[in-house]
């Protein structure tokens, strides 16, 4: 059915890319689970040729869009959106780093944590795992400290799903075990 000119979509909601991608993930393995090995060998084809396609069309869409001021505008704002951010996550086609997408986050929660004296540092970015920093009281009370870590990897899982780990040190905790150590002369 084509869509009229009249209709409208409904706003992505928030972590909406990751709840679709676990529904395609349990129905794969659905298809990995059917009987007959040929109609299993047939339905994952058709499901790797729609992701090629769809992967294809993207990369066009892209191209097309970065032709022009306008265009790279407009691709910036679909971006923003974190279904359409996904979508290009899923075929390698986001045009920013994990790292810019991570510092994204960060100041994003940024004002959240210092509303709550604290703030995070991002130590460092490998092989999709993310180390950071937690500073102030963000840091030293424990319920606290769980709340803030808990709003730091919602805003960080948001900008960038494909992070695999978010480590979070707790500063604080650090400088009081480096004030109790004792230096043997």
């Amino acid at each position: 059915m084509a869509a009229s000119a009249e209709q409208t979509f409904a706003e992505p909601r928030r972590g909406e890319f990751h709840g679709q991608s676990e529904r395609v993930e349990k129905l794969a393995a659905m298809l990995d689970q059917a009987g007959d090995p040929e109609v299993r060998a047939a339905a994952m084809e058709l499901v790797q040729s729609v992701i090629e396609l769809h992967g294809a069309a993207l990369q066009r869409l892209i191209d097309r869009c970065l032709e022009t001021a306008e265009g790279e505008r407009v691709l910036t704002a679909a971006l923003e959106d974190n279904l359409v951010a996904g979508m290009f996550l899923l075929h390698s086609l986001h045009p920013d780093s994990l790292e810019t997408r991570v510092m994204r986050g960060l100041e994003s929660v940024r004002p959240y944590l210092k509303s709550h004296g604290g703030d995070c540092e991002l130590v460092s970015i490998r092989d999709g795992i993310v180390r950071l920093k937690l500073h102030g009281t963000c840091g030293s009370c424990p319920s606290s400290s769980a709340t803030l870590k808990d709003a730091v990897e919602e805003a960080l899982y948001e900008a960038a799903p494909d992070i695999v780990e978010i480590v979070a040190e707790n500063a604080a905790s650090e400088a009081s075990a480096a004030s109790k150590l004792v230096i043997l002369k």
